[in-house]
């Protein structure tokens, strides 16, 4: 049999200039690269209540919930659940596992027992983070310690003491950004049973870099961005093009628990909001009423559509409603492109 043919080596490169990569950073360092020229920009916007926290609050909250975590046992290696709807715990969680070197896992809070169960085993989590509504779906998890959020829940460690611990101590981990896993979202299972997706320091900042850094950034979020965070953050979507490429183009998010059309309308007019990332059903319940027709909308510069194709007729409402607005759909087959 004759020997293979020597392989080559194939470059393309694009006309654009090359994008600066900090590959060397963990990912909560990335995000806040700039902290001091944006600490006292607003951040993360409660939907709900319209309390703020700016980029500085949101640092040092991170920190004292780091601190906390590590008191209960997280450390290097280590994998924290958040089985969370969208809220200001969510972010100050996710950023804090990462300062510990810990892995988050990702899940939705309105699985069965079962299904969660089986998600913490498979990603050996030792800690979840709750509202207290979804207490009674983790009790029964065998060595794992859970933290509630709101008023707490009885035989749960409580989210605010976490806000309130001292983190004057808190260690350095020695993360390795190559190779330690900082998120494990779980893939909807379209070809199989879900799986969890190993996703690196190094892999998250260089996709995100790849979306909001450089001269011609792939989404063009500005610091000026008022951005919706409506689409739930258990979904890598979210977690990743609205959370993480937020928090890195110094943009504010407006965090929606769930998904109310008037709601999300008032808080459009409300804070000003320039940026939508939405899929296709929010779009169709929208265009069902006249909550398009009684707010004003002309705030919005963008519209990205994801996790589903947009029909041209579902464009053409966008269009006649957001005269304003560009339209972008994003399509993403899986999760490969996170993985670096």
């Amino acid at each position: 049999m004759g020997s293979l043919p020597e392989q080559q080596q194939v470059v393309f490169r694009s006309t654009l200039p090359d994008i600066a990569i900090p590959d060397h950073l963990p990912l909560h360092d990335y995000v806040f690269e700039r902290l001091a020229e944006r600490r006292d920009r607003a951040c993360l916007i409660d939907g709900a209540t319209g309390e703020t926290l700016t980029v500085g609050d949101v640092h040092r909250l991170s920190r004292r919930v780091a601190a906390g975590l590590y008191s209960l046992g997280v450390r290097h290696g280590s994998t924290v659940m958040l089985l969370l709807p969208n809220c200001v715990e969510f972010a100050l969680a996710f950023l804090a596992a990462s300062r510990l070197g810990a892995a988050t896992t990702t899940a939705n809070p309105l699985h069965t027992p079962p299904e969660i169960a089986k998600q913490a085993a498979a990603s050996r989590a030792t800690l979840v983070v709750t509202e207290p509504a979804f207490v009674a779906k983790v009790r029964g998890l065998a060595g794992v310690t859970v933290v509630a959020t709101g008023d707490g829940a009885e035989g749960c460690a409580s989210f605010a003491d976490l806000a309130a611990a001292d983190d004057s101590a808190l260690p350095e981990a020695p993360i390795d950004v190559a190779n330690d896993v900082v998120a494990l979202p779980y893939s909807s299972g379209t070809t199989g049973l879900p799986k969890g997706v190993m996703l690196s320091h190094r892999g998250l900042v260089t996709s995100v870099a790849q979306l909001v850094d450089g001269d011609n950034p792939n989404l063009h979020l500005r610091e000026d961005d008022v951005v919706l965070c409506v689409l739930p953050m258990f979904h890598v979507y979210s977690l990743h093009s609205i959370l993480l490429c937020g928090l890195r183009a110094g943009a504010a998010l407006v965090v929606m628990k769930r998904f109310d059309t008037v709601k999300m309308m008032e808080l459009v007019e409300r804070h000003g909001i320039t940026i939508a990332p939405l899929v296709p059903p929010i779009v169709v319940e929208m265009a069902k009423g006249d909550a398009l027709d009684r707010h004003d909308l002309s705030s919005v510069r963008m519209v990205i559509s994801g996790a589903a194709p947009m029909g041209k007729e579902l464009q053409d409402i966008i269009h006649a409603k957001l005269p304003n607005a560009v339209l972008g759909q994003v399509h993403i087959p899986n999760l490969s492109f996170l993985v670096l």
